[in-house]
């Protein structure tokens, strides 16, 4: 539990801030996280890392020599946005491109990919590597899959050195693939992690279990198995590390022993011990293993082991010098401090209005009219995300990490917010920055589908005569648009689910020539019918996939959370009775 806060919406800002002040030397404030206090010599690659807060030492924690240049820090366990990224990138270039390196998460490739494209089209070189370590994600066959956890630390080693000795961003990008592939990490917790401000863990294990498998945003294990020793728990994580491996694992193998939260220093070593025996037994030599905190869940309590397969060349990387505020090792020669107090310089605080003014529109009275009109309904949308907010977190909880109430709290608040002071330049102007505030605030997959879809509306809404099918056409555009940025299809488990029978049923309409009124009526039924419907199916995608079990019997939160908020447009339209 997180005692030490002022208010949860502002935990992750002042962590940063005091961060900054404590490490001043080391790192400085950017707007979207940190970068290096002292700048990358010209023509250097910049390995920019990054995802949800909540897992220090990743992400800030690794900024400096021989490591990260940057670093993209979300709110807690929820991806930054596409702003944040391109901001924290831009900062950290020094003319040899950008390797973005992250955790292979939904919401974390949406909004980087974004920035990535924002930077090819300003003739920055930025590519992405992901990590894929965790082998409870996903089976060998599929090993792409595979989310990113305490092997995110491994990669971020190997590219942060390569960058360091000055190689090119093709040989950065080519060493971090290369230990990517030879990374395997499995991890075991004994109870849930708890949300600052929150008055309970994000899941519970029974007494006497322990959960293997774990995620690193508040995600329980795929088993429950009976608790044991340290030696029962290293042989479970060794012996299932070693039936997963590169085929040319070679006998050299770097091992992190990583605590979650709240297993400490000493019960680490008591199981480094145990795993570092079993696999002198396997025939293997352990080259300089980590053993502490390098990728945590806030107060979790658990463990992970990783194995990362040694090369020649990779452990010529692993074994580089590196100065960081929470890592450091070998000898580093650092230049002098030249940044202000607390590394903050004052061209660094910008806001995120600063980044995405626009010029300013002509709008007709109509538009304008509109404009307010938007603004009613997503007032609207506010009251009932506010009223459903810890609802949407219990059901996302499940399989899940257990955020998506309070993002859609912010996506909204930052929706409407930006739009109101978009208003006067009329509908499309408005449903832009609805978008674009919903994607900067809320960041995760749903805060990148949401901003995206809100903007995709404007071309069609933005007229005098809208009708049924007009309405219908804007939200196949919308249906569109999720289904090409999040390859979700029906089935899925996700809010495409309900977002197709209510379009189908507005098209429907539309060549019926029903009223706007009762057709949205008529259509949020639909889509509320499919999001109940979604507790039958397992989840294809995102963070529940390896939880699929656990969420059988349960709706998809993200297809419920649409369903609310389309039977309240068509409320408040006139569409149906409260």
């Amino acid at each position: 539990m997180t005692r030490l806060l002022d208010t949860s919406e502002g935990f992750v800002q002042d962590a940063l801030a005091g961060f900054a002040a404590v490490h001043g030397d080391l790192v400085r404030r950017v707007d979207g996280g940190v970068v290096r206090t002292d700048p990358l010599p010209p023509g250097r690659v910049a390995v920019v890392v990054g995802g949800g807060s909540g897992h220090y030492p990743a992400f800030a924690g690794v900024v400096g020599s021989g490591l990260a240049a940057g670093a993209v820090c979300g709110n807690v366990f929820t991806s930054p946005s596409a702003g944040q990224a391109y901001r924290v990138a831009s900062a950290a270039d020094a003319g040899g491109g950008v390797l973005f390196s992250y955790g292979n998460y939904a919401g974390d490739v949406l909004h980087f990919g974004a920035a990535q494209e924002r930077l090819r089209a300003e003739g920055i070189d930025a590519r992405t590597l992901l990590v894929t370590d965790d082998i409870a994600s996903a089976p060998p066959d599929r090993i792409a899959d595979r989310r990113g956890i305490a092997g995110d630390f491994v990669v971020f080693k190997v590219a942060g050195a390569a960058a360091e000795r000055g190689d090119s961003l093709d040989e950065v990008e080519r060493l971090a693939i290369a230990a990517n592939d030879r990374t395997r990490t499995l991890g075991v917790a004994f109870g849930g992690c708890t949300f600052p401000g929150a008055d309970g863990p994000l899941f519970t294990v029974p007494d006497g279990m322990m959960s293997v498998g774990l995620g690193i945003h508040g995600e329980p294990g795929i088993r429950d198995v009976p608790m044991g020793s340290a030696a029962e728990i290293a042989e479970i994580l060794v012996s299932e590390l070693l039936r997963d491996v590169p085929a040319d694992r070679g006998d050299r193998v770097a091992v992190l022993v990583n605590g979650l939260g709240t297993v400490k220093y000493e019960e680490l070593f008591v199981l480094y011990g145990q795993v570092a025996a079993r696999l002198r037994d396997a025939g293997l030599t352990v080259v300089e293993p980590e053993c502490g905190e390098l990728v945590t869940s806030l107060d979790m309590a658990g463990v992970s082991v990783t194995l990362f397969w040694l090369t020649e060349e990779l452990e010529e990387l692993w074994r580089a010098p590196a100065y960081t505020p929470a890592y450091r090792k070998g000898w580093v020669e650092r230049a002098a401090f030249t940044a202000g107090a607390g590394g903050v310089r004052a061209a660094d605080q910008s806001s995120p209005s600063a980044h995405a003014t626009r010029p300013a529109e002509t709008a007709t009275p109509g538009s304008v009219e509109r404009a307010d009109l938007a603004l009613v309904l997503l007032a609207a949308m506010q009251a009932t995300l506010h009223e459903h907010e810890d609802e949407l977190g219990r059901i996302d909880a499940i399989a899940g990490d257990g955020d998506h109430g309070v993002g859609m709290r912010r996506g909204i608040d930052a929706a409407l917010a930006a739009a109101a002071a978009s208003r006067d330049a009329g509908l499309s102007a408005a449903l832009r920055a609805a978008g674009d505030g919903w994607s900067e605030i809320a960041g995760g997959t749903s805060g990148a589908l949401w901003g995206a879809a809100l903007a995709s509306l404007a071309p069609t809404l933005d007229r005098d005569d809208v009708t049924t099918t007009h309405v219908a056409a804007a939200a196949g555009t919308a249906l569109e648009t999720l289904v090409r940025l999040g390859r979700a299809k029906v089935g899925d488990k996700t809010m495409v689910d309900a977002l197709v029978p209510y379009v189908e049923r507005l098209e429907t309409a539309a060549v019926a020539g029903q009223p706007l009124a009762e057709s949205l009526a008529a259509a949020a039924q639909d889509a509320t019918a499919a999001a109940r419907a979604t507790s039958a199916l397992r989840p294809a995608l995102g963070r529940a996939r390896p939880l699929a079990e656990r969420s059988l019997g349960h709706p998809d939160a993200g297809a419920t959370s649409l369903a609310l908020v389309l039977t309240t447009i068509a409320r408040t339209a006139g569409g149906t009775p409260r």
